[in-house]
């Protein structure tokens, strides 16, 4: 009996890892050991970061809201408190959205929250 071979599996896996390492640098795209290794690091970097980022954007609403709200003459916490207490349910994305566009309606905003 003939002795069973494992070219065509090998061949596929070897070819999706280098087709996912295309554009790194050197060997690193042309070597499959190098290319699996740096593929490992690259893809924990992605999977990590897709949740770093809902962070970052977070924080850059709150800096534009910030921003906004003491050039109306009133800081983030007491403005976000009266938005809560006066019970206007708008989430910071589309408060930073309002004070980066429109300033008019955002200001209409920090005169109902100072009242």
């Amino acid at each position: 009996m003939a002795k069973a071979k494992h070219s065509v599996a090998t061949r596929k896996r070897k070819k999706r890892v280098l087709k996912q390492a295309k554009g790194f640098w050197g060997d690193r795209s042309k070597q499959y050991q190098q290319a699996e290794r740096v593929l490992m690091h690259a893809l924990k970097y992605a999977y990590r970061d897709r949740r770093n980022k809902k962070r970052e954007i977070r924080s850059l609403w709150i800096v534009r809201i910030n921003a906004a709200c003491r050039e109306a003459g009133i800081t983030y916490s007491a403005f976000m408190s009266g938005l809560k207490k006066s019970k206007i349910n708008l989430d910071r994305k589309i408060l930073a959205d309002l004070a980066v566009r429109d300033n008019h309606a955002f200001k209409k905003l920090v005169d109902i929250v100072k009242k």
